[in-house]
């Protein structure tokens, strides 16, 4: 896993704190984007308000670590925010660091992901 600073060398806001740095989990998730995983993710957000609830809680402990590196503002969500799931790579990521993040947890699931024993790089 790897923490990133939240703007660009040239000071362009960037809100993707959090990056997987291993290639064989990133992989099965972009297995996951292309087969159409996202769209499920989204209605379980729209149709189960507690799931809505925990996704928005998470994602405003992620704004608040990010903003502590440098000010973005509360809209420069990870992977979409709390009401849309668009990159599963960085809720994971997040989920990884946090444990907090539940489409981030949902993803693990779903592939079933044990953390090896030796690191990925």
């Amino acid at each position: 896993m790897l923490e990133t600073y939240p703007r660009l060398d040239d000071g362009t806001p960037f809100p993707t704190l959090y990056w997987l740095s291993c290639k064989k989990l990133s992989s099965a998730i972009g297995t996951l984007e292309s087969g159409g995983w996202m769209a499920g993710l989204n209605r379980r957000l729209e149709q189960d308000p507690e799931f809505h609830e925990r996704l928005r809680l998470s994602t405003e402990q992620y704004v608040r670590r990010r903003n502590g590196l440098d000010e973005l503002g509360p809209t420069a969500h990870p992977g979409g925010g709390p009401d849309r799931v668009k990159c599963l790579h960085a809720h994971t990521a997040h989920q990884l660091v946090s444990g907090d993040n539940p489409a981030g947890a949902e993803v693990l699931k779903e592939l079933g992901w044990q953390d090896p024993d030796t690191p990925c790089v």
